[in-house]
């Protein structure tokens, strides 16, 4: 079985890394200390994917352990056989993990096991005599690469037609049996995608005529196939994206794919936002909120103005700016207590504070991004330039009516159009160009969002280098940082992606927000007429 030769090679590196002296506890620590960095390097990386091979194991078996420790099964369950209320009792006690590790063990097992189901054309809990019949509810995935030559899962026969449709997330079942996702990113992906909406039963089409039941079927088709296809292009990116990355572009397809949904799922949010105050027996006062997302973003926005020097934001070119910004550093309140202050600061001056004095020179705001086509079209919904949350067509307006509108022109890429100007500095126009194109820090694997971030110039202001958009970029202010420190630079040729070269000679390119991606590329949602009226 591929698995275990996969196991076997990585046991063999990590042997071969540590010189095979390490066999107890106190000889791993001096063994590993004694490590170079180009050694700890390697070890790490071997053990990671070590971790990950022997994963696979862990996260199917659990799912077969959910399987057997059904309601249903009662005392007779798995788990509770061997002393356990449910299956994540189980898998909890057995890995030493937490509970929530233990619940996204078996959502993500029983998601594989169902996938492998599908594909398989079995249903659940069926035995098939064909496969030599296997037991009740048990299902054997392939962990090596199995497919035949005609494409069909098992080498079958691919006339044979499976006698339930294949899973959407079945791409993402075989990545990870094969090694190629680890448990976070695949319930990232899985989650963040959600299931796809289901085909209307009954009712009328947007233009009035009745629903075909057929067409229904063909509309819920429709959207599990493009579902699919969304989960291959995310496995696809997994290698070189962080598991929150991929969770956000995965919610950010599921929107445009489906923008009726994201509009029900804001607004239940919405009605779902609370606050609620209590006293514990100690007498002490607690709170809790529950924010809707444009709350959520208008509190942090608060927040990240005021707070930002503590945070490693950007740095400050004026010497009144850069003595309040060390003042706020060398404060000796935890963050948590600044905030709470901060809070209620606001809360009990209300429109008497002077917002100058508790936020500084950047204003607490929401601003929000629009993509319109050349023809003006689009599809009414916006994002927040921080964190890239969806905001439905009527909230965006709304706030334009209020605020009003900056308009910047860009490719179909994202890439803003040429905003040069002759001065050393950006100017605002540009710091909002270069946030709507790049979301946040373009470091890879750097989640600092854009009003963290420092505006760099690729090419050096006092060698001739413009300060044009398209020559800029965004970094947080550690890797603008380290970029200057630490001997890396970063180029770029016409509109293509920047090119990060490190001191060693070795390059990686710097793709903007994999949720940005898609929103300037474009995902059509199936069309109105393939919709059933409201």
């Amino acid at each position: 079985m591929e698995l275990f030769t996969d196991i076997d090679e990585q046991v063999a590196r990590l042997r071969g890394l540590l010189g095979g002296g390490a066999e107890g506890a106190d000889d791993v620590v001096s063994v590993m200390r004694a490590l170079d960095d180009k050694g700890l390097a390697e070890v790490m990386e071997t053990a990671a994917k070590l971790s990950r091979s022997v994963d696979r194991i862990g996260v199917v078996g659990a799912g077969v352990v959910a399987e057997r420790s059904t309601r249903e099964a009662g005392h007779d369950g798995f788990a509770q056989k061997r002393g356990h209320r449910k299956a994540t009792d189980f898998i909890q006690g057995v890995t030493g993990g937490s509970k929530g590790d233990a619940y996204q063990r078996i959502r993500v097992g029983t998601s594989i096991l169902g996938g492998f189901l599908s594909a398989s054309g079995r249903q659940s809990g069926a035995g098939d005599e064909e496969s030599g019949g296997a037991a009740s509810g048990e299902v054997q995935p392939d962990f090596g690469d199995q497919m035949g030559d005609d494409g069909s899962p098992d080498g079958s026969d691919a006339s044979r037609a499976p006698t339930t449709p294949p899973s959407w997330h079945t791409p993402l079942d075989h990545a990870l049996v094969r090694g190629g996702l680890s448990q976070a990113q695949y319930d990232a992906i899985f989650r963040g995608l959600g299931e796809p909406p289901a085909g209307p039963a009954a009712g009328t089409m947007s233009d009035g005529t009745p629903l075909d039941p057929a067409v229904g079927a063909r509309i819920e088709g429709e959207f599990r196939e493009a579902w699919r296809l969304a989960a291959e292009q995310l496995v696809d990116e997994a290698a070189h994206r962080s598991v929150e990355e991929l969770r956000t572009a995965a919610r950010t397809i599921r929107d445009r794919l489906d923008p009726d949904g994201a509009d029900r799922r804001y607004f239940e949010r919405y009605e779902a936002r609370s606050y609620r105050m209590w006293v514990d027996a100690d007498g002490r006062s607690h709170g809790s909120f529950v924010f809707d997302d444009e709350g959520a973003a208008f509190v942090r926005s608060v927040l990240d103005s005021a707070l930002r020097p503590r945070l490693g934001g950007p740095r400050f070119v004026d010497a009144a700016e850069k003595e309040a910004a060390q003042r706020l550093v060398d404060d000796p309140r935890t963050f948590e207590q600044l905030s709470y202050d901060l809070l209620f600061d606001v809360i009990r001056s209300g429109t008497l504070a002077d917002a100058k004095a508790v936020h500084g020179t950047k204003q607490a705001g929401v601003r929000l991004v629009r993509v319109v086509d050349s023809s003006g079209d689009t599809d009414g919904a916006a994002h927040t330039e921080d964190r890239l949350t969806r905001v439905p067509a009527p909230v965006a307006d709304q706030h334009a009516c209020d605020t009003g509108t900056v308009p910047v022109s860009a490719t179909r890429a994202g890439d803003p159009l040429n905003v040069g100007r002759e001065h050393r500095l950006f100017t605002p126009a540009q710091r909002i160009a270069l946030a709507v194109r790049d979301g946040g820090c373009r470091w890879r694997g750097c989640d600092r969002p854009a009003s963290y971030c420092e505006a760099h110039h690729i090419d050096h202001f006092a060698e001739g280098g413009r300060t044009d958009v398209d020559r800029g970029i965004l970094l947080c202010r550690f890797h603008h940082m380290r970029l200057h420190t630490g001997g890396y630079r970063i180029t770029r040729t016409d509109k293509r992606d920047f090119v990060l070269h490190d001191p060693g000679g070795e390059t990686k390119d710097l793709p903007p927000r994999l949720a940005l991606e898609y929103a300037f590329r474009g995902i059509d949602p199936p069309p109105k007429r393939f919709r059933p009226a409201a």
